[in-house]
This record gives structure tokens, C-alpha cells and sequence, in this order.
């Protein structure tokens, strides 16, 4: 009788209470690597408008810019 119905509970109960620790992890894994892309792209952004404001400048200094 060890596939009687209250023996077979406990069992699944185990089996999802495993999944759903590794979905948790696998969630944690993906915000960490989300919030890494995020940086990274702010310091992209940052350098990017860096050189806007140089190119701005440059095209001021020789007069290449439109009224």
C-alpha cells in the first residue's frame, strides 16, 4: 500500500516545494543579470551623451552648426 492517496501527498507536496525553490533561485539569478544589463546600459547612455556635448562644442567652434 505505499501508492495509497496519503502517502502519494506528502510526496508531490516535496516535488513542488523542490521546483518552486529552484524557479525562486532561478528568478534571483535573472533579476541580478537584469539589473547588470540595466548599468551597463546607463554607462553607455552616460558616455553617449558625453559625446553629444563634445560634438556639440566642436561643431560651435567651427562655426558648422545651423542658426
Amino acid at each position: 500500500m505505499a501508492d495509497d492517496p496519503e502517502n502519494l501527498t506528502p510526496r508531490y507536496l516535496r516535488r513542488l516545494d523542490e521546483k518552486l525553490d529552484r524557479l525562486i533561485d532561478d528568478i534571483g539569478d535573472l533579476k541580478a543579470r537584469a539589473t547588470a544589463v540595466e548599468e551597463g546600459l546607463a554607462g553607455v547612455n552616460r558616455r553617449i551623451d558625453r559625446l553629444e556635448n563634445r560634438m556639440d562644442r566642436i561643431e560651435r567652434r567651427l562655426n558648422l552648426q545651423e542658426a
